[in-house]
């Protein structure tokens, strides 16, 4: 009796190759198991020495990933600062930041920042100014009677400039929410003279949308040269105001539109002559908010911007059957900048502003509306209106030119040229101002992103509706020391 092998059938060449294909796909499929369970076992010293190069490789990747993120938040804290001097909104901390990245390498949660500096300035002026303003040129508070504020001659040191702020950055509803909050010691107002709190900035952004008080958009921050006088020049365009804005970006362009709190500045003129109570009386009412608009065009050589504002100057008469006299007008204005870069660090600042009834949002400088009349008697006869007695919006020109300069990383220079003139009306009085001039030249020393010191020498003229003249030159001394809590994460 034979014995029968197995299989029954003897197994065809065909059906060798597809058993054959059919294990290799099982062991692809399988993820290399049986390639893996082939490979020659490893001796413990062997596996030792490949963990040991395992490690190190991944100590490697993560130390080169954190120096990444190191100059990543660097980069963001840097251009921050920028933005904090420029009044320009800051950017977003990295996504894997240490500020805001999470335990398990997740997303960014958002940034928080505490920032702010320490200055303190000595001056020493050669004429004298308003004392409620002597930490600072204004040209508008330069007298054109001499000796009107005492003796030539006057010593001041201020801490006025030092600032702190917080600022803060979160994802909400698929974008970065951002907030503000900032003030310095620079009384103004009825605190004019007085080292206390002044608000500069309380604003959050959502997207294109932002509610708050921040730099007005009929203003370019970015134009403000690097100067260490706590006001700076006269000619431009300069308000940080309540607003709500919307900002529309595609490309290089810009384009916004907001309304923003009304503020008008109503000169009397010699209304005072006629009735002293009247004159005492008078009000802007503020009956609608500014409108105003901007666009702006950024690219590697700089940036153009052209704004506009639309605004009601009126006035009434507080405690006066139906609060009359009363009038408004229409102002208006058109504010042309440039920042220009040459070389390598250096910057050309450039401003051109026109408008009637602007003076509000000017750094220094004119009134919003003063009374016109038709014909004038010279001088006014007391109690007795002239012809065609009405206020009037006034006509207004600002221009400015500063040229920022880098000697090295760690020197600079900023010198330039600005001047504010306004077209009187003729009931207005003598001294009222007409014109202003202001000029400064410095040399800066930064030997780190932390400290500032420098001397500026400062020039202003300021002239009258009469052509009574007045100036001041001075010199100032400041040390500045920086400070964020980024640099302590």
């Amino acid at each position: 009796m034979r014995l029968r092998t197995w299989p029954p059938h003897p197994i065809s060449r065909r059906t060798t190759a597809a058993l054959a294909s059919a294990v290799s796909v099982a062991a692809l499929l399988s993820g290399g198991q049986a390639l893996a369970q082939a490979a020659p076992p490893l001796s413990a010293a062997e596996a030792a020495q490949l963990q040991s190069e395992l490690k190190a490789m991944r100590a490697d990747a993560e130390r080169a990933r954190a120096e990444a993120v190191e100059r990543e938040r660097k980069v963001a804290d840097l251009q921050n600062r920028l933005n904090a001097a420029t009044g320009a909104p800051p950017v977003a901390a990295p996504p894997s930041s240490l500020a805001g990245a999470s335990s398990s390498g997740g997303e960014s949660s958002g940034s928080f920042e505490i920032y702010g500096f320490a200055q303190v300035d000595y001056i020493q002026d050669f004429k004298r100014v308003d004392p409620a303003w002597d930490a600072t040129l204004r040209p508008s508070k330069i007298p054109t009677v001499d000796g009107i504020f005492g003796d030539d001659g006057q010593g001041i040191i201020s801490v006025r400039q030092s600032r702190f702020g917080v600022r803060a950055t979160q994802p909400v509803g698929g974008r970065d929410l951002f907030v503000r909050f900032e003030f310095d010691l620079f009384g103004v107002g009825g605190d004019a003279g007085q080292t206390t709190f002044r608000l500069r900035h309380a604003y959050g952004e959502w997207g294109p949308i932002l509610a708050g008080q921040t730099n007005s958009l009929f203003m370019d921050g970015d134009t403000f040269p690097n100067t260490i006088d706590y006001w700076g020049p006269n000619g431009m365009v300069f308000l940080r105001n309540p607003q709500i804005r919307y900002t529309y970006k595609t490309g290089a362009n810009q384009f916004a539109i907001a309304i923003e709190q009304p503020s008008n500045d109503i000169d009397p003129g010699n209304i005072r002559l006629l009735d002293s109570d009247i004159a005492g009386s008078l009000q802007g009412d503020e009956e609608l908010p500014d409108l105003t608009a901007q666009w702006r065009y950024t690219g590697d050589w700089g940036h153009v911007q052209a704004a506009g504002i639309l605004r009601r100057v009126g006035f009434e008469t507080a405690g006066t059957p139906n609060n009359e006299p009363s009038d408004s007008k229409v102002g208006w204005g058109i504010n042309l900048t440039s920042n220009i870069k040459v070389f390598e660090k250096d910057v050309i600042h450039l401003g051109a502003v026109y408008g009637e009834g602007i003076a509000s949002y000017m750094n220094d400088g004119g009134t919003d509306l003063a009374p016109q009349a038709d014909e004038v008697v010279t001088p006014p006869v007391p109690g007795v209106p002239p012809f065609g007695l009405r206020g009037d919006v006034v006509p207004l020109l600002g221009l400015m030119a500063y040229y920022d300069h880098y000697w090295n990383d760690q020197f600079s220079s900023s010198i330039g040229y600005s001047r504010v003139q306004v077209d009187n009306t003729n009931f207005q009085e003598p001294t009222a101002f007409k014109t202003a001039q202001y000029a400064s030249v410095n040399l800066l020393y930064t030997p780190s992103d932390k400290i500032l010191m420098g001397g500026e020498f400062l020039w202003g003229n300021r002239e009258d509706k009469d052509g009574a003249e007045g100036e001041d030159y001075r010199v100032q001394f400041s040390f500045k020391y920086n400070f964020s809590s980024n640099d302590f994460r």
